[in-house]
């Protein structure tokens, strides 16, 4: 089961990489918001489909989460946009390596001080030396 989640995480990376590309050149057609929009519009529908018929849940509940759960739909659309803006500038390689690189970085000191209410994992010399060893592929990768 764990090697299935893994092949569908490595394909969702695939995704990210494509939607940064396609958003990109969408944006570049139709303005970088108006890009965005329509690229969260057409998700909207797809999975208000894929709710609608397989889901489970009982999406009342939203009125009962903590507020601070509803940022992941802002934090995407912000996400989105600036991939359409930096992706036709400096490349879907560049800017996905980047993201990537910020997201361990980000998701490593909220290990280390178990923010979120994820488990603590302290960040120790190892791990630090592979993050700033990412910072200077990042600026290695992206030297012209």
């Amino acid at each position: 089961m764990q090697w299935l989640l893994m092949a569908l995480v490595f394909l969702g990376g695939i995704g990210v990489a494509v939607q940064a590309s396609v958003n990109g050149g969408l944006g570049q057609k139709i303005g970088v918001f108006e890009g965005a929009f329509v690229s969260f519009l057409v998700g909207t529908v797809t999975l208000f489909l894929v709710m609608l018929f397989f889901g489970r849940g009982n999406l009342l509940q939203v009125f009962q989460v903590p507020k601070w759960q509803l940022l992941g739909g802002l934090m995407g659309a912000f996400f989105v946009s600036i991939m359409v803006i930096s992706v036709p500038r400096i490349g879907a390689g560049a800017a996905i390596f980047t993201v990537v690189s910020a997201q361990l970085i980000a998701s490593s000191l909220i290990d280390h001080f178990g923010w979120l209410g994820v488990k603590q994992i302290p960040l120790d010399g190892q791990r630090i030396i592979a993050l700033l060893l990412m910072i200077i592929a990042i600026t290695l990768y992206t030297k012209s």
